[in-house]
């Protein structure tokens, strides 16, 4: 799928990872009206993001699957290890110690509110677009068949990949609900933004 394929409105965007660069140049684009599940969280491996939607976020951050990894400024990074993703900013250490997340039912109730709102959009929203920094073709043709059988009507699904390129590069991958980008990887934080901005010309939401 070829980027001008994926233009046009959306009921519902939504940020699959891997880090939060997706769901902050969606914000910055005014094109994220309300959090998903993987905003915040650091998922680097696309396998393990499909595995999740694939069981439909069954048993996500359940307490026995996660581990405490230590601090990160003011917060504690855990572990959900049943899926290999890290929570990196839920739980502040203020209020939360590297023996005792005392704050987890909050933390906990916010995802599983998150969660339904995602699977409810994937049944109701007439068309919706995925955004998902790194993944290779393999890993997008698994994530759009998953995806496939758990949207029931119209996606698309735009894959930004950071290399060792100067500008926007699109690439031609015979997939038929999937856009794959490469953006320089040199200062990908904030240096891009005027490609992100090109990459969401011409999307908007309803």
């Amino acid at each position: 799928m070829k980027l001008h394929e994926i233009k046009g409105t959306y009921d519902a965007i939504f940020s699959l990872g891997d880090l939060c660069l997706a769901s902050i140049q969606l914000r910055q684009n005014n094109l994220r009206p309300f959090a998903g599940v993987l905003d915040w969280m650091g998922s680097p491996l696309l396998s393990n993001v499909n595995r999740l939607l694939k069981y439909r976020f069954y048993g996500f951050m359940d307490s026995s699957h996660l581990s405490i990894l230590g601090y990160a400024g003011d917060k504690i990074v855990v572990s959900e290890d049943a899926y290999h993703i890290v929570s990196n900013h839920d739980f502040e250490s203020g209020k939360n110690t590297l023996s005792h997340l005392a704050t987890y039912p909050q933390v906990k109730d916010k995802f599983d509110r998150r969660i339904q709102r995602f699977l409810k959009k994937m049944d109701t929203c007439e068309r919706i677009l995925f955004v998902r920094t790194e993944g290779d073709m393999e890993d997008a043709e698994a994530l759009q068949k998953i995806l496939s059988g758990l949207v029931r009507n119209d996606f698309r699904v735009l894959i930004v990949n950071h290399a060792d390129v100067r500008d926007l590069v699109e690439d031609d991958w015979p997939l038929k609900k999937v856009c794959a980008v490469r953006l320089p990887a040199v200062d990908k934080w904030t240096g891009n933004d005027h490609l992100w901005r090109k990459l969401f010309e011409g999307i908007e939401l309803k």
